[in-house]
């Protein structure tokens, strides 16, 4: 039986740092656990462009649509600032989750007891949060045409369109109930139906796609109401189910309320290959950090976590994807800080590479 195939885009910035700590886990896994990997790597972003002039090499492409699952670092910097807007590093990222059809992207906010001190809001208010937001991806008013910038009466127009079928909300809205069967059955949908037609059509679907889920409670929220929750009382949702343009919104909302966005994983998941495996690409929340790029200071727990997540929805390894997130757990409450989770008490923060090796240590005793 074959093991398991990866392919590994680097990125930009810290994302090339923060991915070496990754290679060291799955290594440990091949080593400790005897689960390995068929690992490649490839070009993404910046530094594709700087070696075939646009952000994603179409051999590249390929390669992500024939692998169990894809790891991202990260894309941008001020180096391309410049670019055409159909050549930025982002475009890169953009396309794979558009030919992928990654339609669900998972974005975990779970705060670590450690670490309940960073966030902005009181302890008491963010401790014990683990929610997951489930944001449609590859519609809505990112990709919906007409858009573009015109002239009418000698005047500049933007427009972008909001778009959305029944059938790419009806998908989305099964990945959050699946989801939210292995939680605690609670699924909140948030939408603009007060104002917005797609938001009408998004209620009228979750609310007909729920029919299939009688053991999970659903709820509807505004999403500016959504906002305005996830900063007053975080603990009270479960799965949030919204579409592209909020999620992208709210889940940066709700990756604050953890602290430090160099925790956050995420996973883009899209429709079953012939394996039986979602497509699937894995990620940081975090960008690419050019202001410490290079300098050893990057925290590599989102790409680690982002990897964990591959072991849970990828790889069906879940128990070892709890002995991960464990062990990371067990290291932050040791006291273990890179320089973005240093508190007021200050001390000496972790590099990049001292990091891997304290979670390195920390899977070895779980042994």
């Amino acid at each position: 039986m074959s093991n398991p195939s990866l392919l590994i885009l680097a990125g930009d910035g810290i994302g090339a740092e923060v991915m070496v700590e990754v290679k060291r886990i799955i290594d440990w896994y091949g080593d400790k656990r005897s689960l390995s990997f068929d690992v490649s790597e490839d070009l993404v972003g910046g530094a594709a462009y700087d070696v075939h002039g646009v952000p994603l090499h179409d051999d590249t492409m390929a390669k992500a649509q024939a692998v169990d699952a894809v790891l991202l670092g990260a894309v941008g910097g001020p180096k391309y600032d410049d670019l055409d807007f159909s050549v930025k590093p982002e475009r890169g990222l953009l396309r794979l989750r558009k030919e992928m059809d990654l339609f669900a992207n998972l974005r975990p906010a779970q705060c670590f007891d450690a670490l309940a001190d960073f966030s902005s809001l009181k302890k008491d208010v963010v401790a014990g949060l683990d929610i997951m937001i489930v944001r449609e991806l590859t519609s809505g008013v990112y990709f919906g045409e007409p858009r573009g910038i015109h002239v009418e009466d000698n005047m500049r127009v933007g427009v972008n369109t909001q778009r959305y079928t029944e059938a790419e909300i009806e998908r989305a809205a099964r990945a959050a109930f699946d989801l939210a069967m292995k939680r605690d059955k609670r699924v909140c949908s948030m939408e603009k139906a007060n104002v917005m037609e797609s938001g009408i059509l998004w209620r009228d679907v979750v609310t007909e796609v729920h029919a299939d889920y009688p053991e999970v409670t659903l709820s509807h929220m505004y999403a500016d109401n959504g906002a305005m929750q996830l900063v007053r009382a975080p603990k009270q949702f479960d799965v949030i189910l919204t579409d592209n343009l909020f999620g992208d919104i709210l889940s940066d909302c709700a990756a604050m309320l953890t602290g430090s966005l160099g925790m956050l994983p995420s996973a883009s998941l899209g429709l079953p290959m012939a394996n039986g495996r979602p497509k699937a690409m894995y990620e940081p929340v975090h960008g690419s950090a050019p202001d410490i790029a290079g300098q050893g200071k990057a925290n590599p727990i989102a790409c680690i976590l982002s990897f964990a997540m591959a072991l849970r929805y990828s790889f069906d390894e879940g128990a070892e994807a709890d002995r991960l997130e464990a062990a990371i757990e067990k290291v932050l409450s040791d006291g273990a800080r890179t320089g973005d989770l240093m508190g007021p008490e200050g001390g000496t923060p972790l590099s990049t590479s001292e990091m891997g090796d304290v979670i390195l240590a920390a899977l070895d005793a779980s042994l």
